[in-house]
């Protein structure tokens, strides 16, 4: 596939993940922008909400990942990565970039690479109504010290042998 089919194929994976994850917010679908911009559109004007609302319903996960791993700026990630960093936990986050690193296509790992960086964003408790009412959360939502190093280790292998980053 020559790069520009490829690249078109990415910006509509994001653009779908983008319109699911605004279906979502109940924020429709952005019909009257063109589709080159659409997606952009889409993902600046759930920014806000997500990071707004002290909880999100598990099916927000999926998509809000998907979402991450499909953008194709690295500076933009973050929009998707830090509203499910403070909602459901940076581990629970790592650990499903970890398994698009392992098991997804290679765009989803380039993506997936991506995100990751993002996981990192420090958590504020002014940042976020996801903290509790005295600026506290479980610490196990954020415990990814063993997370990293099996992040390590699978570029690790990858780098070993290309093409595979199983475990």
């Amino acid at each position: 596939m020559a790069e520009e089919e490829r690249n078109k194929a990415a910006a509509r994976s994001f653009l779908s993940c983008a319109t699911e994850v605004a279906r979502l917010m109940d924020l429709g679908n952005a019909a009257d922008i063109p589709e080159t911009r659409r997606a952009r559109h889409l993902a600046h004007a759930v920014r806000r909400p997500l990071l707004e609302r002290a909880h999100l319903p598990e099916e927000f996960f999926a998509p809000l990942m998907a979402a991450a791993v499909y953008d194709p700026d690295p500076s933009f990630c973050l929009w998707f990565v830090e509203p499910a960093v403070y909602a459901f936990g940076r581990r629970q986050v790592m650990t499903a970039l970890l398994d698009y690193l392992r098991n997804g296509t290679d765009a989803e790992q380039a993506g997936a690479e991506r995100a990751w960086y993002c996981a990192h964003v420090p958590l504020r408790a002014d940042r976020s109504p996801a903290y509790a009412p005295g600026g506290s959360r479980d610490p196990a939502m954020d415990e990814s010290r063993d997370l990293r190093d099996k992040w390590r280790e699978t570029l690790r292998r990858s780098a070993m042998c290309p093409g595979r980053l199983e475990t």
